[in-house]
């Protein structure tokens, strides 16, 4: 290893000009084996950050990078450092903790510092065109440090594109989970794989994308870093879970600044006064403590904080999480607010879960609902609606023989109360059941303090049976928000369409609504057992076979190319019209809903009325001016 530079050292000197090497090309060469044989300078992430790393001006603070800021980023960081042990780091986060940016920062780190081949993947090949322009070009051309070690962009130059960029020493390469190409395609020393969660569970039939990249590390073992990165999602299927589980879970513990004591930050330690979120603050779970630490404690308590493991001794992998209270971006009163919007709303405590607790959302629509449960809370509301009631709709599911009809009174929060339901007998085909639904539609309720109030909208279901004559129907009746509706399953289909259907060559069309959607919030909803937000009231009467029904249907999981999907799905022998009713009629409060109505000032409204004395001896919920059929009585006429 000596001999080379000495010769070229000799070379350069004049003293044997044999090889034909001028003194000037020998010089570069014994400067190019001394810097080959040079260590690395021992520099650390955090430090170079603070040294080179200048934030864009399309960032909440422009300018120079200061890890002061952040200090829990720093161990993060510099566990990504060349002179650092560790060999994979895990962060589970919630947002608005800089957490992008602590892996943009280790990849300029290793741009500068470490040359060498960088893969960083995201969820999709989507997600890296926007990446690019958005997080590494402001990286790369805003940072002097590593400006010029970046291949200039020119056209048929492969070197400078959206999926790779060229530097000194190495490549820094961009790829999508879902592109099985992408990930096998080079080894690679650094791999940062950024909001794992959302990978998909197959990469093009190949399996894991996640094992697939580490692959491309395996031939650097002991001089590779992978930085696994992510909000949580789903319990027992959040990648990042399980790879932090599996790690030594380091948690950042903050001083008191009353009494010293170390602790994490956790949401049972935060309170607000009724009604204040804003004014959140934490209180010292010491137990000989109990101090009040304000917003304004903050900054001190993470800057006299550290990170503790609590599970030491696990390989090489440190595995941090942080949740959005230490952030200091995000208030602990924007916290509360957040806590608060989400209420008992199942979609909204998923969101709240993830991203402000960093912690996996334990889905509970997978737990069957037991029927008879629900007889023990039936309640009686009287002879008029009950105070609560701020808005009627209705929801109606076509059979091949009847239709069945259920009327809800929606009020403050969306909680709710089942005012009747029934099953109109007769054959769909023929207009005497339509009829009798047109009365069933048209009645009107007494209220204690609005007095008669009617049926604001419904949704009738044109999916399966007879689906000429419900858009038939509907048509007749737009005015009187009467909507024919089809039902679609899937993830992200919203409740109620944001968009109306449209009208092409004068066709009717149905509205589209999100069953799925829709039967999530219902069913977690019906697990709620304080009345309030979102509970659901069943009158006294209701019998059995209603709520076997209503919980007929759970959530099952199947996979397709290795991605679970979720489903809907019910007994072949189970009859489920009482949950379809229910999907439909909160669909029509959220088709009222888009149109402008606002039902939480709708039921303040009403709630400042007086009280009003029952009228007379007439019966307060009006009977139907058409008698309905019965189902013997339909199966007489059938007969005939």
């Amino acid at each position: 290893m000596t001999a080379r530079p000495a010769l070229a050292e000799a070379v350069a000197a004049g003293a044997d000009d044999s090889f034909g090497l001028a003194a000037e090309t020998a010089q570069l060469v014994a400067a190019a084996w001394r810097r080959g044989l040079t260590p690395e300078r021992q520099l650390t992430v955090s430090e170079w950050a603070d040294a080179n790393r200048l934030m864009p001006s399309t960032t909440a603070e422009p300018g120079p990078w200061r890890t002061g800021r952040v200090p829990y980023l720093r161990e993060i960081m510099d566990a990504l450092s060349t002179s650092s042990p560790v060999d994979e780091v895990v962060f589970m986060k919630g947002t608005q903790v800089g957490g992008t940016e602590c892996a943009l920062n280790a990849v300029g780190y290793w741009v500068d510092h470490s040359p060498g081949v960088i893969l960083l993947v995201w969820p999709s090949l989507d997600m890296v065109r926007k990446n690019s322009r958005i997080r590494i070009d402001p990286l790369l051309e805003g940072t002097p440090a590593i400006r010029k070690k970046i291949v200039p962009a020119r056209a048929k130059d492969p070197g400078n594109t959206v999926s790779q960029k060229d530097f000194d020493g190495g490549s820094l390469v961009m790829t999508g989970a879902n592109s099985a190409t992408g990930l096998r395609s080079l080894p690679a020393r650094f791999l940062v794989c950024d909001e794992v969660d959302a990978f998909p569970a197959d990469a093009d039939g190949e399996g894991d994308p996640v094992t697939l990249a580490k692959k491309r590390t395996s031939t650097f073992r002991g001089r590779r870093k992978v930085l696994l990165i992510s909000t949580p999602t789903e319990k027992g299927a959040s990648r990042i879970e399980d790879a932090y589980d599996a790690s030594d879970r380091r948690r950042y513990f903050v001083p008191c600044p009353h009494c010293g004591e170390m602790q994490p930050l956790t949401w049972d330690g935060l309170r607000w006064p009724e009604g204040e979120p804003s004014r959140a603050f934490y209180v010292c779970q010491a137990s000989a403590c109990g101090g009040i630490m304000e917003e304004g404690h903050k900054p001190a308590m993470l800057a006299g904080g550290e990170w503790r493991a609590l599970a030491p001794g696990r390989g090489k992998a440190a595995g941090f999480h942080l949740s959005a209270l230490y952030s200091p971006f995000e208030s602990w009163g924007e916290c509360v607010k957040q806590h608060l919007e989400a209420g008992n709303d199942g979609f909204k405590r998923k969101v709240f879960t993830n991203t402000v607790l960093a912690e996996t959302y334990e889905d509970r629509a997978d737990e069957p609902l037991e029927a008879a449960a629900f007889i023990d809370r039936l309640e009686d509301f009287g002879e008029r609606l009950p105070e609560g009631v701020a808005v009627l709709v209705a929801g109606v599911d076509v059979q091949g023989d009847r239709l069945a009809l259920e009327i809800v009174g929606w009020g403050r929060g969306e909680e709710s109360w089942s005012v009747e339901y029934t099953e109109l007998w007769g054959d769909p085909a023929r207009p005497d059941v339509w009829r009798d639904l047109d009365h069933e539609l048209a009645r009107t309720f007494d209220h204690p303090r609005y007095g008669p109030m009617p049926i604001r909208a419904a949704c009738v279901d044109s999916g399966g049976h007879h689906t000429q004559t419900v858009y038939a129907f509907s048509r007749e009746r737009l005015e009187r928000s009467v909507w024919a509706i089809k039902g679609r399953g899937g993830p992200g289909v919203p409740v109620w369409p944001t968009r109306p259907p449209k009208r092409r060559d004068g066709k009717f069309r149905p509205f589209i609504i999100g069953v799925d959607a829709a039967k999530e919030l219902i069913i977690g909803r019906l697990r709620l057992e304080v009345p309030g937000a979102g509970f659901s009231h069943f009158p006294a009467g209701r019998d059995l076979e209603f709520f076997r029904m209503l919980t007929a249907e759970k959530v099952t999981k199947r996979y397709h190319r290795g991605s679970p999907i979720r489903e809907w799905t019910k007994e072949k022998s189970a009859r489920n019209e009482a949950l379809d009713c229910r999907v439909y009629a909160y669909a029509a409060l959220c088709g009222l809903t888009a149109r402008g109505f606002r039902l939480d000032d709708e039921a303040r409204r009403i709630a400042g009325m007086p009280l009003r004395e029952p009228a007379g001896t007439s019966a307060p919920i009006a009977a139907p001016a058409r008698p309905r059929v019965s189902r013997s009585a339909f199966m007489q006429r059938g007969r005939r």
